[in-house]
This record gives structure tokens, sequence and C-alpha cells, in this order.
């Protein structure tokens, strides 16, 4: 797999906080994200229509997906931070200029919702992604995670080697490799019907909020009843499942999984809708080991 990869991150670049899903609720939010990173050294500029409300969307489908292909065409933005998840990206991958986001490499992070852009732009513009922190729910909080801040710029500033490490012992013991893959398990198996599962083995990781017990069996079950998903899922790597009180089956769930096809599982990694998570680039070759309790990236998600 010949991946596209973009340059790192480095003070004095200019950040487009783009708005490419639901509508913004809390304005000041997103100022706040825009003095964060200005405060840290870099340009910042916002997305015409962040503010706009068409439903629940920022601005309709046309609105959302010009502002991306013409964030991507800037030379002038050097890295695209999401402003948040919600619903909308899946009505947009058709107007996604895919050829040039192959042309124009920058770096794109969001999660939740945003996972649909992330996937789409591996499988179609061979680009690598990140999983990662955005501007309304994280760095437009009056305090970020200290975790969250650190995971952010270690990754997007190049640090190697990167390693992810989970403080949870296996659910099935083992080791995995394959391209680092996967997001909000709601938002994937919305997807259910495009090409987008890779080619290539992967390490699925995954996440969710407000999911029940059986919501999250149904999520797994429909997955795992794609063949292409079978065949390539190396290992879980799993996260936080949020804000739901029935989730007492959660755990058991996953590792009947695991144990049915034999792959390597841990929990615990701070891959979550909460207040921590690691930023993760999507697509790069990794080694999961329970043993060591980690996800280690191999080489660099960066343009040398």
């Amino acid at each position: 797999m010949n991946l596209i990869k973009p340059k790192k991150l480095q003070k004095g670049d200019t950040i487009g906080l783009i708005s490419i899903s639901g509508n913004i609720k809390e304005p000041q939010n997103i100022e706040r994200a825009k003095k964060y990173f200005e405060n840290r050294g870099f340009n910042v500029v916002i997305s015409e229509n962040t503010y706009k409300k068409f439903r629940y969307h920022a601005g309709d489908d046309e609105e959302r997906a010009n502002t991306f292909n013409q964030f991507i065409k800037n030379k002038d933005i050097d890295a695209i931070i999401c402003t948040r998840g919600g619903y909308g990206v899946l009505r947009i991958i058709d107007k996604i200029d895919y050829k040039a986001v192959s042309e124009n490499p920058k770096i794109i992070c969001g999660y939740s919702d945003i996972t649909v852009l992330l996937l789409m732009l591996l499988k179609k513009s061979n680009i690598i992604t990140f999983h990662g922190a955005m501007a309304n729910g994280d760095f437009g909080k009056e305090k970020i995670s200290e975790i969250t801040e650190n995971s952010f710029f270690e990754t997007l500033s190049g640090r190697v080697p990167l390693i992810f490490k989970t403080l949870n012992g296996p659910v099935y013991e083992g080791e995995a490799k394959g391209i680092l893959w996967g997001g909000n398990l709601a938002t994937i198996t919305s997807m259910a019907g495009l090409d987008f599962i890779p080619d290539e083995k992967f390490v699925f990781f995954t996440e969710d909020i407000g999911e029940p017990d059986y919501k999250i069996d149904r999520m797994f079950t429909q997955l795992f009843n794609i063949k292409k998903f079978r065949d390539n899922v190396q290992g879980l790597v799993i996260g936080e499942f949020t804000e739901s009180d029935r989730q007492q089956y959660t755990t058991g769930i996953i590792k009947e999984y695991a144990q049915k096809y034999k792959l390597p599982c841990s929990d615990g990694f701070y891959i979550s809708h909460g207040k921590d998570k690691y930023t993760l680039p999507v697509g790069c070759n990794c080694i999961f080991n329970t043993d060591d309790k980690s996800v280690k990236i191999i080489g660099s998600p960066f343009a040398d």
C-alpha cells in the first residue's frame, strides 16, 4: 500500500477549523479553540459555514462539501481540524474531491461522525488521516485534558516512535499486525453498502457513546457478517463505550468475537467521546501486542 503522507504540524502553520457535520450550538467554544491554537503559535481560519444551521447540519450538503473541497485546495491551509461530529458526512461523501485530496495532502483530524471522512479518504485518496481531538469538544473547553493535548501534539508533530498504551490486561491474548483502522462503531456500521473496508490486513480500533449492549452486539455482528471485514481484521483495540447505563455485557460481547476469530484484543485505550483521547494515525502500519498492552506505529505517518 503506497500511502500518501501529509507534512507534520509545525508552529506558524495555518490550521483550518471546518464544520462538515452537525451544527455548532456553542459558538464560544469555537472562538476559544481559535484562541487556543493562536496562543500556541498557529494561524487559524474558521470555515464560513461554521455557524450556519440547516436542519441539524452546519449548512446544507453543498455548502459543507464545497467548504471541505475549498480548504483542501487552499495552499495556505496546512492542517484541517474538524469542529465537531454529529451527523452529516455520510451525505456528502459523493461530493468530496478525492483527487484534490491526493494532490494536496494535509493533516485531517476528527472523530465520531468524521470517521466516515477519515475512512473514505484512506480508501479513495490513499492518504493517512488522524482520528483525534476536535475544536468544539476538546480545544474549545475551558480546560483541555492533558492526555488529549499531549497526544494531539506528539502525534501531529511527528514524534517517533508512536506508542499507544492501555492499563488493562488482555481480553484475548496475542499479537496482531496490519494497518491501524477504525473509529466510531455506529458511524462505521452506517457505511455498510459502501466500498470502505481496506484491502489490506488491519487492526480494528473502535469506541462509541450512548449505545446499550444490544446495539453494540448488533453492530459488531453486522461488521463480522461482512466477509471482507472478517478476512482482513487481525486484532481488536477497544476504547471506551460511554454514557449508557445498559452496558453490563459489552466486554463479554467483544470477548466472544475475539475468541471466535482468535483476534488479539485489549480494552481501556484512550479512544473515546470522553475528555481523554489519543490522536491515532489511520492507515499506518502497526503492531498490537496484548502482553505489552500497546499499539506501536511502524514508521512515520508524515512525509520526510
